[in-house]
């Protein structure tokens, strides 16, 4: 298959060429033949028909005497030319034909009139035209006369000329190859400065414009390309300006709440503790109020962290430590020991930001936790490949696209629960940190799969 708008307009304009050059070639060829032929035909028949006029005696009577049919075939005998004449019994022949050599065609119809028929004879062209001799009267004649007359000199000039046309489409040919190449480069070099353009434009140089360049349909291409470049950076300018302001807004306000949050947790905190000696309703209230104070502090906590890593401030320490000791301490601290199992080789030591690492086991583990159901199990191989497994009853497959984004919940109308909503977003991010990825799919045997991916 032809591929390429360049590859295509060359083959294109170059069938075209061929094909008008044929056919001018061919209608010019099968004129010039037909002309040649007819000329040479009527040559023959005139110069016959005249010279039979001159010199056949209109009182013929069968049969001919042999001197009369010889001095008939002696007058019509010309360079190229071979006679045979006949009465029906004698025959007269001027060269190497004879009667036998009449086309059987032919034959049936010289005694209505003056026929002729081309025919190739030995390898060669010729013209065979024969007739029944008729007096001045009208009546026939007791003579038979055959012409052969040779086309070998018309055949050599349609053979010239034949020679030439090929010549001459060849070199149209030629001509055509370098002007479709001209053309197009002329066409496509506009292409290829707007593919340019448009790569760079997608690579985010928003800046990108095409010169412009004339006035057909190319140049409004261009110009409309450069239009719409022109909106397209203003666009993002303004959504880049509007996503910053968000940014620093969400920043500011997660920042400024950590110091009142900090004293509601502490107050909440006096007051859970007291809530047994508070009346019931009171005291029930006060671990509820405790309850989502720490929640929001974690919410804010996130937010903050979120924060930093859109705004591209998040750093990595990075360190050499065993990773099964790393996973077995944030699975310990947090007070899961007895509902995860831990697979890891002992002597599996890897390059990472531990503290970012914990945070991503800590956010998967509670998310299995949250949603699955335990044991869940944590393995680990060189690569470096993590993997947690819950016993759950999965992810939906319409679900699955969406687990990292932010504040998603697989069931709306669920109500809120521990989670911030925030947490396999913070894992993804510090993975990506890390140059990894993390990815959700159902285990085989039931439950879901997060498959965390950093490269050593």
């Amino acid at each position: 298959m032809i591929s390429g708008l360049r590859r295509r307009l060359f083959v294109a304009f170059i069938a075209a060429c061929l094909a008008s050059t044929a056919l001018v070639a061919g209608i010019g060829y099968v004129f010039v033949r037909r002309a040649v032929l007819q000329r040479a035909q009527d040559s023959v028949l005139i110069d016959t028909r005249e010279t039979l006029a001159h010199n056949v005696p209109g009182d013929l009577t069968a049969p001919v005497p042999e001197k009369t049919l010889q001095d008939v075939a002696t007058a019509l005998v010309r360079p190229d030319r071979y006679i045979v004449v006949t009465d029906g019994t004698t025959t007269v022949a001027t060269g190497e034909f004879s009667l036998r050599d009449v086309p059987v065609g032919l034959a049936t119809h010289v005694t209505k009139g003056l026929y002729f028929q081309r025919v190739v004879l030995h390898g060669t062209p010729w013209l065979v035209a024969g007739t029944r001799v008729q007096g001045r009267d009208g009546r026939p004649l007791p003579l038979t006369v055959v012409v052969f007359a040779s086309l070998a000199k018309e055949n050599a000039d349609l053979h010239r000329i034949q020679s030439a046309l090929t010549r001459a489409g060849a070199l149209t040919v030629v001509v055509a190859v370098v002007l479709a190449a001209l053309l197009g480069r002329s066409v496509l070099r506009p292409l290829r400065r707007l593919a340019r353009a448009a790569r760079s434009l997608g690579a985010g140089h928003l800046g990108t414009r095409v010169r412009v360049r004339g006035r057909d349909e190319l140049a409004d291409v261009a110009r409309i390309f450069n239009e719409s470049a022109a909106s397209l950076e203003d666009t993002v300018r303004e959504l880049r300006r509007l996503e910053a302001t968000a940014r620093r807004f969400a920043a500011d306000v997660s920042h400024e709440l950590r110091t009142p949050i900090a004293a509601m947790t502490a107050v909440t905190g006096m007051l859970e503790e007291d809530a047994g000696r508070l009346p019931s309703d009171t005291g029930t209230a006060a671990r509820l109020v405790a309850d989502q104070t720490r929640r929001l502090g974690a919410l804010v906590e996130d937010l903050l962290e979120i924060s930093r890593m859109d705004a591209r401030t998040a750093d990595l320490t990075l360190d050499d430590v065993p990773l099964a000791e790393l996973v077995r301490e944030c699975v310990t601290t947090r007070g899961w020991s007895d509902q995860v199992v831990i697979e890891i080789p002992p002597g599996l030591r890897v390059r990472l930001d531990p503290r970012r690492f914990d945070v991503i086991i800590a956010n998967l583990v509670a998310n299995a936790l949250r949603h699955g159901a335990p044991p869940v199990r944590i393995t680990g191989r060189p690569g470096l490949e993590v993997r947690v497994i819950d016993h759950g009853p999965g992810i939906p497959e319409d679900v699955l696209p969406y687990v990292f984004d932010r504040f998603f919940k697989a069931d709306p109308a669920r109500p809120a629960g521990k989670g911030t909503g925030l947490g396999l977003s913070i894992a993804q991010a510090n993975a990506a940190l890390h140059g990894g990825t993390i990815e959700a799919a159902n285990a085989p045997d039931g439950g879901a799969v997060f498959i965390v991916r950093i490269p050593v």
